[in-house]
């Protein structure tokens, strides 16, 4: 059992996901932090496979090389809540350049390592305020 302030600690450090490049940026990379069946539900609603992901990461990495754009991102208002054994759903609030979204992560503890099997970001119309504290550790019931 792992502290969970530990956990959101280190999970939030790895937010965005995708985003923090000192954890990698290959194919391989991919492959160590993303379980084979993961997928993304975008901003947009649309499924998209762990191929496709990375089939545009791929591309940023390459267009991006030294993540100059990576650092357009704020995340803030971290939760976390154990749903199972080692296994956490991170949410936040992302901005980048004005626009809003909600995001959440699905993450594993395997081995010693984190592994990613579930990520979605829901756009933001209007406010964004609400009455949640900024970060917090929920208990499971």
């Amino acid at each position: 059992m792992f502290d969970k302030y530990a956990v959101l600690d280190e999970l939030e450090r790895r937010e965005p996901i995708f985003h923090r490049r000192e954890f990698g940026t290959t194919r391989e990379d991919f492959d160590r932090l993303t379980d084979v069946n993961f997928w993304e539900t975008g901003a947009s609603g649309r499924r998209y496979s762990r191929e496709h992901v990375w089939a545009v990461l791929g591309q940023r990495y390459a267009s991006d090389p030294t993540g100059r754009h990576d650092s357009d991102w704020t995340a803030s208002e971290f939760e976390l809540r154990e749903i199972a054994p080692n296994t956490y759903l991170l949410t936040y609030l992302l901005e980048q350049r004005g626009k809003f979204t909600r995001r959440m992560t699905l993450w594993q503890r395997r081995a010693g390592d984190w592994k990613i099997l579930y990520h979605q970001g829901t756009l933001i119309s209007g406010s964004v305020s609400d009455t949640t504290p900024h970060r917090q550790v929920l208990d499971s019931e």
